[in-house]
């Protein structure tokens, strides 16, 4: 049985690396613009994705391996660039950490952010993708459909993502009234699918293994698939034609169902898959019949676009009639005006608490239950309203630095959190994030005091001597200058800022605070760099510097290439590279100068050369592109002086070419992450100067102010 009620949210994650679940004491998320805070009242338990991915962490590493060989070839291909220890080491924490578990709810609103306007607190409303087992969630305005007051059984609205799923399959096949469809895998969103089909007025044949058919689901007939005359007896349904369209709502790792559908179709059909299968297309029956396959994309248009589902950007109607909100909208529609119902689908209603019973029903079945729909209850409980989650308070080492994050994203919990973790100088006090998720992962691996959605207790909090920052770029100004105000040091992932008036405040707000800041520009700690500073001595003669960054394309719907959220991949990540020639010549940066590549392929500005010029006489060059390939190496260093060559790749191999040929090779990646924890316990301690923020200064004047020009 999963632990009793603790003093706060709970929400439920699986354990992907032994296939367990847990629930997790977490503080509710707060609301965002175009943002909903609803208060689940049930949520569907999915007897396909969920039970695959139950199924998958219960699996050893080998088993894993061997049913998803796409991720085997990623770890690979970055073994290859980044070292093996460091691949092994980024993969394991991933398989430790907790995925949230749900996708289909309904529930209560209890807070509206700006820009909702359809929707009260108060409502009833079905929800869909950000539904998670949680006993609050946040939604996207886009994702939630307010539940008419008529609704007599508003349970059924749980199952609004399979409704959308089921009616995004519909609209890919371009089904019509007085059309029979072949619906093949009569689990729960097979018989959703032959509802929906029946009360548009079609004609459904059902297919599976086994007879699952249900009374109410009204079928023309069922045909087993496993049966030999399965396409005659369908021909014979249909006046010798086949079925118009097939959807496939299988969950299987076969490709019978892909078989079965091109040898039931008629002539000129339509296959579509909503289900998982596999999709092994044999080409005489879809070239004779001259077959249409097409895959609906889970709940309908929009989903996976940041755009519609996190900044809420609808789509208009008048080019998308369906959008995934518009699908949750029409299932609701169907129940209401009672069209379509989906009561008796619903077999087991399970207590959140006791969420363990029904995964085990989906995957063992030790008590053999017949079930289709699992739901599960959340029962009243005032404490999941606090904003604060107390752990097991411990003593605190007076040797360690007492830390307050702010912010639980990747690079928090995959390599900030374990790297100060590693050095044993940091005590883990606090940490705030706006969300659950975040900071239930984090607080599942790492031991903090307490963790909060309100910041200012961390400022507040006298017992913490440092503030991390690791939040989206344009919040960084913000929790900067409020900590250093509180009388904190701070300790901010780059970049610092994104514009000129946000740096002057906070050079402002550093020079008058008794707190040391500092930016994460790592990479100027790594051994090698500071190898080949020392091998060249390149404070003292001039060299030229050419630094390539393969940085990879990302789609131009990611945060990072939002300029107003991130100031774009060049303020985000180049600054990394000025700072490594910065701190390689030693002497006052003169000048910097960013090109941007045109090209209409690649029309974010994430295609750049930057040319930088220095007192010393030292010139630099890096080239930043998202065009190249994954297989060569993200990062190389080639400084040219005094006769002597020195070239870094990847933070793992260096080459030294003069007189002889030299190498260095260290058997794992090292971008001097953790040389610069030790650097900024020194300088909180008192025992070294902070004789790096002043570069950083430098180094962001001049990259904004030359992204401008």
């Amino acid at each position: 049985m999963l632990e009793k009620r603790g003093y706060a949210m709970k929400q439920l994650f699986l354990m992907v690396n032994d296939g367990s679940v847990k629930l997790i004491d977490t503080p509710a998320p707060t609301v965002k613009d175009n943002y909903v805070l609803v208060e689940t009242l049930y949520s569907v338990v999915s007897t396909g994705t969920e039970r695959s991915l139950t199924s998958f962490g219960g699996k050893n590493l080998i088993q894993k391996a061997m049913e998803r060989p796409d991720q085997v070839k990623k770890v690979i291909e970055k073994m290859s660039t980044d070292g093996i220890l460091t691949t092994m080491d980024s993969t394991f924490i991933r398989l430790h950490e907790p995925m949230p578990m749900g996708y289909s709810g309904v529930g209560k609103v209890v807070a509206c952010g700006r820009g909702v306007t359809e929707i009260e607190i108060e409502n009833l409303v079905a929800m869909a993708g950000q539904a998670y087992h949680s006993e609050i969630n946040r939604v996207n305005k886009n994702l939630i459909v307010k539940i008419p007051n008529e609704m007599e059984d508003y349970r059924q609205c749980a199952l609004c993502a399979l409704g959308g799923a089921a009616l995004q399959g519909i609209h890919q096949a371009k089904i019509v009234p007085g059309e029979t469809v072949a619906v093949i895998g009569l689990g729960l969103l097979g018989h959703i699918t032959a509802r929906i089909l029946d009360s548009y007025g079609c004609d459904v044949i059902g297919y599976d293994i086994k007879d699952k058919s249900i009374s109410e689901t009204k079928l023309k007939a069922f045909i087993s698939s496993n049966d030999e005359n399965v396409a005659d007896i369908t021909r014979s349904l249909t006046k010798g034609r086949g079925v118009d369209k097939v959807i496939i709502t299988a969950a299987t790792n076969s490709n019978a169902p892909m078989d079965l559908a091109a040898a039931i179709a008629r002539d000129r059909a339509i296959i579509c898959m909503v289900g998982v299968t596999q999709m092994n297309i044999d080409r005489r029956p879809y070239y004779e019949k001259e077959l249409t396959f097409t895959i609906a994309r889970s709940y309908g248009p929009g989903r996976h676009d940041s755009s519609y589902e996190e900044k809420g950007i609808d789509y208009p109607i008048g080019h998308v009639r369906f959008t995934e909100g518009r699908n949750i909208e029409e299932f609701i529609r169907l129940i209401a005006e009672k069209r379509a119902d989906f009561s008796d689908l619903i077999t087991h209603e399970i207590e959140f608490e006791k969420a363990d019973v029904a995964y085990e029903m989906i995957t063992t079945n030790k008590n053999n239950e017949n079930y289709i729909g699992i739901l599960l209850k959340y029962s009243p409980n005032e404490v999941k309203w606090e904003n604060t989650v107390y752990g097991n308070k411990k003593t605190i080492n007076k040797k360690q630095i007492t830390v307050g994050l702010i912010g639980a994203g990747n690079f928090s919990k995959n390599t900030l959190l374990p790297t100060m973790k590693d050095t044993g100088l940091y005590y883990f006090k606090a940490l705030a994030t706006t969300g659950g998720i975040g900071a239930a992962q984090a607080k599942h691996v790492f031991p903090f005091d307490y963790v909060s959605n309100d910041y200012i207790k961390l400022l507040n909090d006298d017992e913490i001597d440092l503030i991390v920052i690791s939040t989206q770029h344009n919040s960084h100004v913000k929790f900067i200058i409020e900590a250093l105000e509180a009388g904190k040091h701070v300790y901010c992932e780059k970049p610092l800022c994104l514009t000129i008036d946000e740096l002057d405040r906070i050079e402002a707000t550093y020079s008058a605070s008794r707190g040391e800041l500092f930016c994460g520009m790592n990479r100027r700690h790594a051994p090698l760099i500071q190898q080949i500073k020392k091998n060249l001595s390149t404070d003292k003669i001039p060299a030229v510097y050419d630094y390539i960054a393969n940085a990879g394309f990302i789609p131009e719907d990611h945060w990072t290439q939002d300029e107003k959220a991130s100031g774009g991949r060049i303020i985000g990540e180049a600054c990394h590279f000025v700072d490594v020639i910065q701190y390689l010549d030693g002497s006052d940066l003169l000048s910097l100068q960013v090109t941007f590549a045109q090209n209409e392929a690649y029309p974010k500005k994430d295609n750049a050369i930057i040319t930088l010029r220095f007192k010393s006489g030292a010139i630099g060059n890096i080239i930043y592109t998202s065009m190249g390939s994954k297989k060569y190496p993200k990062e190389q260093l080639r400084v040219f002086s005094n006769g002597v060559v020195c070239e870094m790749n990847n933070y793992i191999k260096m080459n030294q070419y003069g007189s002889a040929k030299k190498m260095k090779i260290k058997l794992s990646q090292d971008k001097g992450i953790k040389n610069e924890y030790e650097l900024i316990y020194k300088v909180v301690r008192g025992e070294a100067k902070n004789n790096v923020i002043e570069d950083t200064f430098v180094n962001h004047r001049m990259l904004i102010n030359g992204i401008k020009l």
